[in-house]
C-alpha cells in the first residue's frame, strides 16, 4: 500500500489564498498547452505544510494523458536537490563548505583547481563551466572521478560568475561517493528524498521500474528529446540536470526549505543550514551566461532587489529562492509567506517564450498570496 503524501490538502483560502487569482494561474497553463507551447504540465502550490493547489493538464506523451503520478524531467531543478545533498554532508560533519573540494577529492587539483572551495562550487564560480562528463562515466564512479579531475579551469576561480549547467554538479557527486561510499543517487535518496516521505514522486536517477511514468520532452518542434528521454539518460541522476518528479513533490521539498529543513514534522536539515545555504553570496554581479544578476545562493539563486528577475516572478519578496529547469520548469520557496511552488512541463521552449511565461506564473503565484 502507498503511504500516504507527507502533504495534507486544504483549501487556497484555508492556507490565505486567493483561489481566483490561482484558477487565473491555471487558465494560464492550459491556455499555453492549448495553443500548442507545451504537451503537458503540471503545478503545485504549497503553504503551511499544505497543499493548495496540484492540478495536471494535457499529455505526458504522444496520445498518452498526462496523471498525477507523471513524473516530469526536472532538468535543472535538480541542481538544488543536488546541493542540499552538499549541505547534509556539511551539516553531518563530513565537509565543511569553506573547504577546498580537492582536500576531500584528492585529484581534484589537478590544471589548478587546487583551491576550488564548495562555496565557489555551488555558486557557479568554479571557473570551468563548459566542461563536460562522457555518458561513458554516467554509471563508473572511478571514470567519473577521472574525468572531474582533469577538468581544465576556463578563468580564475571567484573571478567570475558564469552558470556551470553540468560540470559543477557532477563534481559534488563525485564528492559524495569519495565522502560517503555511497553513489549520489543513493545518498540523496537516502538522506534529502525518503525523509521527506517523497520517495514515490521524486527521483535523481529513475528506476526501470519507474520509467513508464516518465513524461517525454519535447523540443519546441515537437520532436522528442534524446538522450534525455532514453532509459540510460534518465536511469543516470544526472546531478546538474537529470532529476524526475511531480509538481506536488518539488513544492513538498521547497516546504521543508521555506520551514527551516522539516516538513510536518520530518526533518532533513536545520534551520541555520539552510539559512546559510540560501545567502545571497554573488550580491549583484551578472551571470556572464545570460547577463542578469542571479544573487547566486548555495544551489538556488534568490530574487534579491534588482528589477529583473528570471524565474521567480518580478513581485516576489527579495528572499524568494529556487531554481528553473531550460525552458520547460520552475520552482522556488518564499520564506517571508511559507508558499512554496512548481510548475513543471514537458517542451524545452526557447528563452524568448520561457522567461516572460514564467515571470507571469510565478507573479500570479505571488498576488495570491493574500495574508
Amino acid at each position: 500500500m502507498t503511504a500516504p503524501f507527507p502533504m495534507p490538502d486544504a483549501t487556497p483560502t484555508e492556507l490565505g489564498l486567493d483561489p481566483a487569482r490561482l484558477e487565473r494561474l491555471c487558465e494560464r497553463i492550459a491556455a499555453d498547452v492549448a495553443a500548442g507551447h507545451h504537451p503537458g504540465a503540471q503545478v503545485a502550490v504549497a503553504r503551511h505544510g499544505r497543499l493548495a493547489l496540484f492540478r495536471t493538464f494535457g499529455e505526458a506523451r504522444k496520445d498518452a494523458a498526462a496523471r498525477p503520478e507523471t513524473m516530469w524531467l526536472l532538468y535543472s531543478n535538480t541542481k538544488v536537490i543536488t546541493a542540499a545533498a552538499i549541505w547534509a554532508l556539511a551539516e553531518d560533519g563530513l565537509i565543511r563548505l569553506t573547504d577546498s573540494i580537492a582536500q576531500h577529492l584528492p585529484g581534484f587539483e589537478a590544471k589548478g583547481k587546487g583551491s576550488i572551495t564548495f562555496i565557489q562550487l555551488l555558486t557557479h564560480q568554479g571557473g570551468f563551466p563548459t566542461a563536460e562528463v562522457p555518458a561513458e562515466a554516467w554509471e563508473d564512479a572511478a571514470r567519473l572521478r577521472e574525468v572531474v579531475s582533469a577538468f581544465p579551469l576556463e578563468w580564475e576561480p571567484g573571478s567570475k560568475v558564469r552558470y556551470h549547467p553540468a560540470a559543477a554538479h557532477w563534481v559534488a557527486a563525485a564528492v559524495i561517493k569519495a565522502v560517503t561510499g555511497e553513489d549520489h543517487r543513493d545518498y540523496i535518496r537516502r538522506r534529502i528524498i525518503a525523509p521527506l516521505g517523497i520517495g514515490a514522486e521524486l527521483f535523481v536517477g529513475l528506476p526501470a521500474d519507474q520509467q513508464a511514468r516518465a513524461a517525454d520532452m519535447h523540443d519546441v518542434d515537437g520532436a522528442v528529446r534524446m538522450p534525455e528521454g532514453s532509459p540510460a539518460g534518465r536511469a543516470a541522476g544526472i546531478p546538474g540536470g537529470g532529476g524526475y518528479g511531480t509538481a506536488r513533490a518539488m513544492a513538498a521539498f521547497y516546504q521543508a526549505l521555506v520551514n527551516g529543513g522539516s516538513l510536518n514534522g520530518h526533518r532533513i536539515l536545520s534551520p541555520r543550514m539552510v539559512a546559510y545555504a540560501i545567502r545571497n553570496y554573488t550580491a549583484d554581479r551578472l551571470d556572464e551566461y545570460n547577463g542578469v544578476a542571479m544573487h547566486r545562493g548555495l544551489g538556488p539563486h534568490l530574487r534579491g532587489n534588482t528589477a529583473l528577475a528570471r524565474g521567480l516572478g518580478a513581485i516576489a519578496h527579495p528572499k524568494t529562492f529556487g531554481h528553473g529547469g531550460v525552458g520547460s520548469s520552475y520552482c522556488w520557496g518564499d520564506p517571508d509567506s511559507g508558499v512554496s511552488f512548481a510548475f513543471l512541463s514537458n517542451t524545452r521552449q526557447t528563452d524568448e517564450f520561457h522567461g516572460p511565461r514564467m515571470d507571469a506564473i510565478s507573479t500570479l503565484a505571488h498576488a495570491s498570496i493574500a495574508e
